[in-house]
């Protein structure tokens, strides 16, 4: 009897052993958080080889795309980037092709939330990528190079090894927790020197929004709901003003039917995201516990549902129901949508002159672009009367493209920052937060930190130029240039050689979707390729270029005293076997060969645009 005691004493120690060991897990990467930025920044990181771990608060992948509701895309339409081009195209094959999600006015892709999911979890099924749903982050610290995160999985404590985390939290929790200095709120005009923003400090940030889908159940339905607590129709008696902010007449335009299709989605449901008069929402609660931030967005959960009664009885579209969207009781997202968050103190911070003119400021940080993004500075603050007076909509940019030193904290090493965290004013805040920006700052991360795992070494330590040649290979782009698409030939050159500056993109404000051309078929004149070529090459400042229109043996002659083993006709042989019938040259020909010859891009630069 005493054997057999002993016997189920040792069984249960080795059990427990075998459980304890079974609650850790070693990856190379863990990416915290599968909203937007970390599904892109898994399947990156995962297609570089590297043992990619992604853990998910809820059981759906995509964040603000999906479990937000917020599947209306803002911008990006011409600027197809990367994993952002491989989503948008299987939604066009799930719903026949780009009129089908064309369905409301606010965007040109529009889709229903549970379908985004569903692709986004086909999109991760891949090699060296694992998913953990329904896992909360708890905790993190560092242990000599590894950092040991402990997580709650199924009602049980998990710990995980990892050599490099990536935070795609909502609001920037692990960066903070791991050390990270960051800010919260709107920056002083002194620190930022951007001449909008408020002379003083504040932590005031932009409004959030439960977003609720509705469904037209037909003419004859009644979907009305109980009243909720504290509707007050007076807090919504403008939601059908439907005026363009960014009209220079901007007078009251009634029109409840325009207000209702703003985010018409796919198979008569509509999404409701709507800022003026609607069910946008100021809760500061960045810097609350996960308790307290559950307590304060029940308020943000009954200001939706009151507007959807509103909508219901004062505008008479009772026909309209919460759709079954979502696995949650009250049918409504899972997570609301955050538009502001914690803003990590990067390598660079991304401030609106850098936005503006690239071109002209102290560091080229265009060079150093991982990220593009074509949407105005957007910012909600219709609901807080203490938020600062600014005309955001004057704010006129050109597109613009993120630098990869914004998602690596200058503090903290092993870490990266994504989704809407990363190294930014609070006014370009504003512009990075949207949807097809943020699946860019994901797929950067993981490039970023694919490359760090492949040396061995830590993310501020690697080479921009091989981060950003792996995002090329995938289809990113570096510079927004809206004239050049990724099944072009000359694509990758163009991008390369746009990343140098020695050519040069235009860049303007347009409406609601700025632009940045390259002009692929215009000719370059002598003196500014020459300009270019000198802040690469010292021995161009010999070179005299006149205004006239490029011809290739102008081309052939300063390439050989840059380069004397590369032989004029050697460059004017390559050329004619281009171009046949002319001698002019188009600035494509100029990127593709100036590519080939002299591979500029080659040379490194640190996270601050520089040469090495």
């Amino acid at each position: 009897m005493r054997n057999l005691y002993i016997t189920f004493i040792c069984f249960l120690v080795i059990f427990h052993l075998r459980a304890v060991a079974e609650e850790s897990v070693s990856v190379d990467i863990l990416i915290v958080g599968g909203g937007a930025s970390g599904v892109t920044a898994g399947i990156q990181s995962s297609r570089m080889s590297a043992n990619t771990l992604i853990i998910e608060e809820t059981g759906w992948l995509g964040g603000m795309l999906t479990s937000a509701g917020v599947s209306a895309i803002d911008g990006n339409h011409q600027l197809p980037s990367g994993l952002w081009g491989e989503f948008r195209e299987k939604l066009y094959r799930h719903y026949g092709g780009p009129e089908a999600v064309e369905t409301g006015w606010v965007s040109n892709t529009l889709f229903e939330p549970s379908v985004g999911n569903k692709i986004l979890k086909e999109m991760v099924a891949t090699p060296n990528l694992n998913v953990w749903y329904n896992t909360r982050y708890e905790s993190i610290k560092k242990e000599g190079k590894l950092w040991l995160v402990k997580v709650r999985k199924g009602g049980t404590s998990r710990l995980i090894k990892a050599k490099l985390v990536i935070d795609c939290t909502e609001l920037g929790d692990v960066m903070a927790a791991a050390g990270a200095k960051y800010d919260i709120g709107m920056d002083s005009r002194s620190v930022s020197g951007e001449m909008f923003a408020p002379e003083k400090a504040n932590d005031i940030i932009q409004d959030l929004t439960y977003v609720v889908i509705l469904k037209d159940f037909g003419k004859g339905a009644n979907k009305t709901i109980k009243k909720p607590q504290g509707y007050d129709p007076e807090v919504f008696k403008h939601c059908c003003d439907v005026a363009d902010p960014a009209a220079e007449n901007a007078a009251p335009h009634i029109d409840c039917s325009k207000m209702l299709t703003y985010g018409k989605l796919p198979n008569g449901k509509y999404m409701i995201n709507w800022p003026k008069d609607g069910n946008d929402i100021y809760l500061n609660i960045i810097e609350k516990t996960p308790q307290e931030r559950e307590e304060a967005l029940k308020e943000a959960k009954l200001h939706t549902l009151r507007f959807v009664y509103h909508m219901q009885t004062a505008l008479g579209y009772k026909h309209l129901g919460i759709a079954d969207e979502f696995p949650t009781k009250d049918k409504l997202p899972m997570i609301p949508y955050h538009r502001e968050s914690r803003r990590v103190n990067g390598l660079v911070r991304y401030t609106l002159p850098y936005v503006s003119k690239p071109y002209d400021q102290d560091l080229p940080l265009y060079r150093t672009g991982a990220i593009v993004g074509d949407y105005t500075i957007d910012h909600h603050h219709l609901k807080n009367a203490d938020a600062p007076k600014i005309d955001f909509v004057k704010i006129k940019v050109p597109s613009y493209n993120v630098p990869l030193g914004a998602l690596v904290p200058n503090d903290v090493s092993g870490l990266i920052v994504a989704e809407k965290s990363i190294s930014v004013s609070n006014i370009v805040a504003g512009a990075t937060r949207l949807q097809p920006v943020v699946l860019g700052i994901g797929q950067a991360a993981g490039a970023l930190a694919g490359t760090a795992i492949k040396h061995g070494i830590d993310p501020k330590d690697v080479s921009v130029r091989e981060v950003q040649q792996e995002l090329l290979n995938a289809n990113a782009y570096l510079l927004p240039f809206i004239d050049v698409k990724p099944h072009d030939p000359g694509f990758q050159a163009i991008q390369r050689i746009g990343a140098t500056g020695i050519l040069k993109g235009t860049g303007l404000s347009y409406k609601w979707a700025n632009q940045t051309w390259f002009y692929p078929q215009h000719p370059v004149s002598e003196h500014d390729f020459i300009n270019g070529l000198k802040t690469y090459y010292p021995k161009a400042a010999a070179i005299e270029g006149s205004g006239k229109d490029m011809e290739i043996e102008f081309f052939a002659e300063a390439i050989n005293k840059i380069e004397p083993a590369v032989s004029k006709d050697r460059v004017i042989g390559q050329f004619k076997e281009m171009k046949k019938n002319t001698s002019f040259m188009t600035r494509e020909d100029v990127a593709v060969m100036l590519d080939s010859l002299l591979r500029p891009f080659d040379r490194a630069i640190g996270f601050d645009g520089n040469l090495k």
